[in-house]
């Protein structure tokens, strides 16, 4: 995000992570790192406001994102209703938990592991992260499993009934040509697991570069 500095003559850019982690700080920190935070979201609201109703929307949106990192637990998803393909399902989270890795040519990648009952198939699923595009997207890739009760076109439609329920936001589905299904999530998708109190620090490092 491009905010002006002082006087309105040029620009500063602030990094969405880093407002993000801004944003956390000033409810999550504590003392002097806390009150500086408040500050600083104060004033890019400020700011923001001053350049438009577009720009303070798109800086609100970071900046409640940023509060709601780890506000939440996964225990609380219990026999939540949501709707997939036209069809309806119901998900219960067991456990998560998030780890930070990284891949065999040395790119840091995060894995986000989540085991849940929907429709009373309980399944343990691992969505990693990475960013792998060269202007450095963020995409989590999950594959469905062809073992699973009623095969992998079942496992996806869970799967992504799942990812919904946590986040709010319905994932992609992709058939690659092998035959494999493939359930993809973007930034979104990850500001919404972030929530969790399970999966935010993890989360946070990740974005942070810390791996």
């Amino acid at each position: 995000m491009r905010m002006p500095k002082g006087g309105g003559m040029g620009y500063v850019l602030i990094p969405r992570d880093g407002l993000e982690h801004a944003a956390w700080l000033s409810v999550h920190g504590k003392g002097r790192r806390q009150r500086m935070a408040a500050e600083f979201i104060v004033y890019i609201l400020r700011r923001a406001r001053e350049r438009g109703e577009e720009v303070y929307e798109k800086a609100l949106e970071v900046v409640e994102a940023g509060r709601a990192r780890g506000s939440m637990g996964l225990a609380g998803v219990k026999g939540r209703e949501v709707e997939v393909n036209n069809r309806k399902h119901v998900v219960t989270v067991v456990g998560g938990a998030a780890e930070l890795d990284r891949s065999q040519s040395g790119k840091p990648l995060l894995r986000i592991k989540i085991t849940a009952e929907v429709d009373g198939v309980k399944n343990s699923y691992t969505i990693t992260f990475g960013r792998y595009s060269k202007d450095n997207k963020i995409s989590g890739f999950a594959m469905a499993r062809a073992d699973a009760p009623g095969g992998k076109e079942a496992d996806a439609e869970r799967l992504a009934a799942l990812v919904k329920a946590l986040t709010g936001k319905e994932p992609w589905t992709y058939h690659m040509k092998d035959g494999r299904i493939a359930v993809i999530c973007g930034r979104k998708h990850l500001d919404g697991l972030a929530r969790y109190a399970e999966l935010a620090e993890a989360i946070a490092k990740w974005l942070d570069g810390a791996v």
